[in-house]
């Protein structure tokens, strides 16, 4: 999983450095509400919805905060 998540976070960079070339916004809310939903529905347990949410929220937070960088 960590694999994984670092080699997301090198897209996330890579992202970033084009969206501040381009002057673009990194954060885009709906897109991000997608995400969640889509989650969240997907999701078949044990886990809830809350803690579904609770994990991605944090990677994906942890992300805008590199892509900004």
């Amino acid at each position: 999983m960590l694999a994984l998540l670092n080699e997301r976070a090198k897209c996330v960079m890579k992202i970033g450095a084009i969206k501040q070339k381009e002057k673009a916004d990194v954060v885009v809310p709906y897109r991000e509400i997608e995400l969640l939903d889509r989650l969240t529905s997907l999701n078949q347990g044990p886990m809830t919805s809350e803690m579904v949410l609770h994990l991605f929220q944090e990677i994906i937070d942890t992300l805008k905060e590199l892509q900004k960088q």
